[in-house]
This record gives C-alpha cells, structure tokens and sequence, in this order.
C-alpha cells in the first residue's frame, strides 16, 4: 500500500516530506453550474489557496433506489476533480454518507432514510449494507485520483460531524474500514466541532481528527493540544459567513474583521485552514435542506451565498480580498501578486427589466390531473409513495358535522404533519397549516353531508442536521374532524424535480428574448410562494417571506434566441417578474458565528 501524500509527525502536517499546511475553500460541484466550475477554482487558486473541499451528495447522483448512481453532466464528480488539479489545486473528498451542508437530508437518500425501523448512522445493517452498495460505485471514481496515483486527491473525511449526532464508535471505525478496504490510500481523517463534547462522539483512535467551528479557534486549538497530541489542528470548516432560512429575519453576513482575526487564531499558531464556504453557490431544485429547533421547520433558502468571498454570482467580495491577504500572509508573502484581470471582470448581467406573465391552468386543476391517484384507509406519507421531492394531494369525503338548517363549525387537525398544507373543501380554499399550527387546526363548517376535502402537502426540504434526520414527510399520521379519524384516502404525488414539457406547458408563463446568455436575478412581485423553471431546468423556490429577494440565473442556464420561465405559485400569483442586475438576499444582518453547532 503506498504512504499517503500527507502525513504528520510532532503536530506538524507534511506534504511529501515537506512541511506543508492546507489553505483550502470549500466549493460544492452540486451547487454551481458545472460550466461556472473552472472560473470558480480558479478564483479559489488565485485567493492563495492549496486545496479545494467538497461533499459528495449521495441523493443527487441516486434519488431512485431503482436506477444506478449517475456521475455524468451536472453530477460528473471526475470532471470536478479533475478540473481542480488541471488549475493547480489539491482536492479532499467528503463523501459522507451523511454530509449535512444544509443539503436535503444531509444527501441521504430519502428511498433509505424511509424504510421502516432503519437506524440512520448506525451499524444497521439494512443501512450498512446500502452504504457498501453505494461505495462500491462511488469509489472507483475516488481511488485513481488519488496522489498515490498521480491524481489530486490528498484526504478522505470519515462520515461528518458525527460526534453531533451519534456515539456509535463500531460504526465509525466501519467507515474507516469500508474506504480502506475499497482502496482509499490518502490520509483520512474525522471531522467535529471544536470541543470535548464532539470529540467524544466524533474522533477515532489512530486517525486525524479535524475541527468545524466559526469562532474560538484559540480555544479549540488548546483543546486538540490535550486531547490530540502530536496531531496539526486543521480546521476543516471555518464558517466564515452563514446560511438563511425562509421566514427567518434578515440576510446573515459576517463582518469582515471579525472574521479575519477568527483565522489568524488558526493560522497563527501554524494551523491550517478551509473556508466554508469559498464560494456558496446555490440549492437549484428541490435540494434545499432544512434544520429543526425542536419546535419548528426551519427550510433553508435557495441561495447558498453564505456570505462567502466569493459571491453566488462569482463576484469578488471584499472578504475576498481580506481572506486573500491572510491566505498569503501565512505562506509569508506581505504583498500579494495582483489578480489577473480576467478573474477580476464580473460577468456580464441582463439588462433589467419587467417581464410579463401569461397565467396559467388553476392550481387545484392542475394538480388534481398531475398523476394517477393512489388509494390507501389511511393517508400515507411521501416515503410510502416513492417520493423523495415536491408535493402530494391528499383527497377524502369525510361528513362535517352540522344540520342544513343549523350550521356547526368543527376543528380540522392534521396529526404529524410534515411540513406545510394548502386545505380545501369543496374546492373552496380554507386555509394553510403546517407543523406548528397543525394539530391546533382549522375551523370547518358542516351541514351533516360529506364534503370533498383535498389537502395539499409540500415537502419543503428534509431535515439535514440533529436528531431528526430521515423524519418523513406528508401526513404521517391521520386527519382529524373534531376528534373523528378521516379514512379512505387517494394521493395524488407530484415530483416537480421530474416534470417534463407537457406538465409544465401549463403553469404560469413568461418568455425572455435575448441576444446573448448573461447571468441574471429573478424576482417576484406579486407573488407568494412557488416554483420557478427556466427552459425546463427547476431554478428552485421562491417566497414572499424572504428574506431572499432574488434568485440567481447562471447564463449557462439561458440561450440566444426565445427563453422560457415557467412558474408554479401555491398561493397568489403576479402579472409580471423582474429580471435585475444584481442580487438582493434581504437586508444584511451582521453577528458572530458560533463555535459549534450545537
């Protein structure tokens, strides 16, 4: 077996012998366009760094149990490593199986967080064996990458943050062994917050163990100096900036200072370092993630801007340039080299402009005739209808309460409801609950005589972080008139990810006429919450709620000639979109990021 490329001996990281420290920016080759992929490696190379990070989302290479795991277009992970190490850049590969990274359902595939009785992150051997099956795909793109065989790839992460969710320590010693057995040669190392408490779940005897935090680098670095010794500190996510979630304030932002001084705490001592994120990008689809505060769901927003140095759209952002001083500031060079020109010209944007839209088939219409119904007593949840993604309508003809000539109002409830539901009766709309309200629920009036009751649940985003991982989504457990069980049900799933031309030929539409592609930002006025395509490819959500404005449109995404934006709004619709030249996330909230997530 060959010496992987880095090693380490007396707290110092070696590369090849030589003493070596990792300057690293996170860039997720799932959230930027892979057109866009060279441009932003080489912004991350030009900021003075050695290395790039990346997840792998096992769910966005294999949302179907069914069909093999995709590598090819958009999902071509071998061409992302291969375009990093053609700019000059090391590369270290986190493929999970869980990555979190604000990422639905921390990339774990719903078809398996699904199956009933599984235990997530565990040595379940349901779940076990699924993640062999899984590697054994994956890997074979890894291992002939690897340094050893004159690739880039330098290091291999264990699991993620594990000491976060679990203490099963046989199955973190599994994963080790599953990506030794399976030819991972590299150095691995485990990654967790920057405390006892997550090394206590998260680190293993005999590998390296790496930290995640924003803040109190000097206090972890002390840490890793009584509980790792002779181990370099590598703060393998230093959460430069923050992600937003819909409905929650204002548009995170970290100060740039503040930030800056944070690193030194790293590089000072002679640490090394990733940035997390580099360069953000965006949630296209429907892979938005979601966190849990125990009351809650928390859905993340479609841009992944997180305040990076390099923006969503590519810019340059002072923090850039701050972060770029430091990076060479620790490679000893005081006066970093300028930049190439060609890095520092912004991509070219549409005019702005107002875009009329042409309305489309009614909601409840469209939806009734999205696909066949299934029947089922019970209402049954996404997981048992094979949907990862999107929404299902949920249809039954319960008797409310109530006399002709006497009406009565009874409460509608909707017991684990997960996450938001559009409720009409008759075809009337009645209102919205989701998983806070549900079980309080709607006021319905009844006149003793069945009524058609048709309940839209959308998913929006499985959760990606703590103890609810893989919780399910749609009704998961019964409707309610008064404190009557509804029975007798047909669902009608709807997986907008897999919508074609003849589904969405009748949404909302609008039509853009340009002479060449540019990058642009959508918005929505007029509108509350939905779904916007672009010549057929799902952008992603918007929401009145914000505090995202805007969503971004790579120009690889448009063409010369006739575009086509396609919407699909659950709750009102506008007469027109904006297209502007540059983005709005909402109004810039500055605070400190925390040590850990806890």
């Amino acid at each position: 077996m060959p010496d992987p490329i880095l090693s380490y001996q007396s707290s110092q990281l070696f590369r090849s012998n030589q003493p070596h420290r990792i300057l690293a920016g996170a860039i997720h080759y799932f959230r930027v366009h892979p057109e866009q992929w060279r441009n932003r490696l080489l912004k991350l190379q030009a900021m003075g760094a050695n290395t790039v990070d990346t997840y792998v989302a096992w769910n966005f290479h294999q949302p179907r149990q069914d069909s093999a795991p995709d590598f090819s277009g958009w999902r071509d992970l071998g061409a992302f490593i291969d375009t990093a190490a053609d700019v000059g850049l090391d590369v270290i590969v986190r493929p999970g199986p869980f990555i979190c990274a604000e990422w639905d359902n921390g990339g774990l595939p719903a078809w398996l967080t699904g199956q009933p009785g599984i235990g997530l992150r565990c040595m379940d051997p349901v779940f076990t064996s699924a993640i062999e099956i899984w590697l054994d795909q994956l890997l074979p793109i890894i291992i002939p990458r690897q340094a050893a065989h004159g690739g880039p790839v330098v290091a291999v992460q264990i699991e993620n943050e594990y000491g976060s969710y679990g203490d099963d320590q046989q199955y973190l010693r599994w994963n080790r062994n599953a990506l030794e057995q399976r030819g991972i040669t590299e150095l691995l190392f485990t990654a967790d917050g920057g405390t006892d408490y997550f090394l206590d779940g998260g680190a293993l005897d005999g590998t390296w163990a790496a930290a995640t935090l924003g803040s109190r680098g000097d206090e972890a670095v002390e840490t890793w100096q009584r509980r790792r010794p002779g181990e370099p500190f590598f703060n393998v996510e230093f959460w430069g900036g923050w992600f937003d979630h819909w409905g929650e304030g204002n548009h995170h932002v970290r100060d740039i200072t503040e930030a800056n001084d944070e690193v030194r705490k790293i590089l000072d001592p002679g640490g090394s370092i990733c940035l997390y994120m580099a360069h953000g990008g965006t949630n296209f689809g429907l892979y938005s993630g979601a966190n849990h505060d125990g009351t809650k769901l928390q859905p993340t927003t479609t841009s992944y801007d997180s305040d990076a140095p390099i923006a969503e759209n590519g810019v340059l952002t002072e923090k850039y340039h701050a972060l770029r001083a430091e990076f060479f500031r620790a490679q000893g060079i005081t006066d970093p080299p300028p930049l190439p020109p060609a890095l520092l010209e912004p991509a070219p944007v549409l005019p702005a402009q107002s875009v009329p839209v042409a309305a489309g088939k009614p909601l409840l219409s469209l939806l009734r005739e999205a696909a066949r119904p299934v029947t089922s007593v019970r209402p049954v949840s996404f997981e048992q209808l094979g949907l990862d993604a999107g929404m299902v309508l949920y249809t039954s003809h319960p008797v409310l309460p109530g006399r002709p000539d006497k009406l009565a109002e009874t409460p509608l409830r909707i017991l684990g409801l997960a996450d938001r539901a559009y409720i009409w009766v008759d075809g009337s709309f009645i209102g919205i609950l989701d998983d806070q309200n549900a079980a309080d629920g709607l006021m319905l009036t009844g006149t003793g005589s069945p009524v058609q009751l048709e309940i839209l649940v959308e998913n929006r985003g499985r959760i990606n972080y703590g103890p609810l991982i893989g919780r399910g989504k749609g009704i998961l457990d019964g409707v309610l008139v008064n404190q009557r069980r509804t029975f007798n049900w047909t669902q009608i799933p709807i997986p907008l990810a897999e919508w074609g031309a003849e589904e969405l030929e009748h949404l909302a539409s609008a039509t853009l006429d340009i002479d060449a592609p540019a990058d642009t930002f959508l918005a929505f006025p007029g509108f509350s919450n939905g779904f916007v395509w672009i010549n057929g490819f799902l952008l992603g959500r918007y929401q009145e709620a914000g505090p995202q404005v805007t969503l971004y449109v790579p120009a690889p995404l448009l063409h010369a000639g006739t575009n086509r934006i396609q919407l699909l709004d659950l709750e009102k619709n506008g007469t027109h979109i904006e297209l502007r030249i540059k983005p709005d996330l909402g109004t810039p909230s500055t605070g400190k990021i925390c040590a850990a997530e806890l």
